[in-house]
């Protein structure tokens, strides 16, 4: 990691733990394709959470947004700021200080688990001691120690995810950006990974079309849809509205009910709950797919 003294301490936070949030200032980002296609809107944000997940159906603009902060991608309007650094002038400076992991990033098939993290930190400019040293402590540290001689085509999909994770982690990076880290995976594998994401220091954006992923680890949420940004806030904030409420899902429909994937959904108190389960009805705790039903948003679109 950079010492500190070459980072603007004005837009540098430093929490317990040794975590480091940096401040990630984002305003009137639009994004327009040469097919025409808006995938950004007018984007504005401030991020300097240390988790934040950024939640939207297919073709809300999370990845064009994450690929714009991690430089892959320039806007075609608007102004970010990472740590200070315009993502158009400073790309050098930014990309020292950020890990990104796309959804599509595939390990090299015949690479052990050792030598993936080893090259990566290699293409960072460590040494061969030192990207040794760092990869050795990352893979303990995601439990794939054990599994560091095995090549990558021998390892399940869930160690293959836990292995850019070392990476991020042996990079000791400011800022990781990983783009629906847990696509595909079986629900074990995914509470791997996310276990392997919260020791990661570095303020960590995420995608996820996964709501219980989002809630796991999330210290903020910021929810889009077709290019712009819907709401933003911690989860507790975000769904002040449902509190002491419970989401009713019945086959039959009802006064205020809206119809969500062929179920006709609704919200009663939670003292209330019993009466709707002896008629028939599915009761369930209030989540962040509520968020998506008030705003009238499929996630799944």
């Amino acid at each position: 990691m950079p010492s500190f003294n070459k980072l603007p301490l004005q837009v540098l936070l430093l929490l317990g733990n040794n975590y480091l949030i940096i401040m990630i200032d984002i305003k009137g980002i639009k994004k327009t394709y040469a097919n025409g296609t808006h995938a950004l809107n007018d984007v504005n944000l401030m991020l300097d959470k240390k988790v934040t997940s950024i939640i939207g159906r297919n073709g809300a603009g999370k990845t064009t947004l994450l690929r714009i902060l991690s430089t892959q991608l320039l806007p075609t309007s608007g102004t970010v700021l990472v740590n200070g650094h315009d993502i158009i002038n400073d790309v050098s400076a930014i990309r020292e200080m950020t890990v990104s992991i796309p959804q599509e990033a595939r390990l090299i098939y015949y690479r052990n688990a050792f030598d993936s993290v080893r090259l990566y930190l290699g293409a960072r400019g460590a040494g061969i001691s030192e990207a040794s040293k760092k990869a050795e402590k990352a893979l303990k540290t995601v439990g794939l120690w054990e599994w560091r001689n095995h090549i990558s085509e021998d390892l399940s999909g869930g160690m293959k995810r836990k292995v850019f994770v070392a990476m991020a982690l042996a990079a000791d990076s400011e800022l990781v950006i990983l783009d629906e880290p847990t696509t595909g995976l079986d629900p074990l594998s995914r509470f791997e990974v996310w276990s392997a994401i919260k020791k990661l220091k570095g303020q960590v954006i995420i995608t996820t079309h996964y709501m219980e992923e989002a809630q796991a680890l999330s210290d903020e949420i910021v929810m889009m849809d077709h290019g712009k940004v819907l709401s933003q806030g911690k989860i507790s904030d975000l769904l002040r509205d449902f509190a002491g409420m419970v989401r009713i899902e019945s086959a039959r429909k009802s006064k205020g009910s809206k119809k969500v994937a062929g179920m006709w959904v609704s919200y009663a108190k939670k003292k209330e709950a019993e009466q709707f389960v002896m008629r028939g009805d599915i009761v369930k705790q209030i989540t962040l797919d509520d968020l998506f039903i008030k705003m009238g948003v499929d996630i799944e679109s």
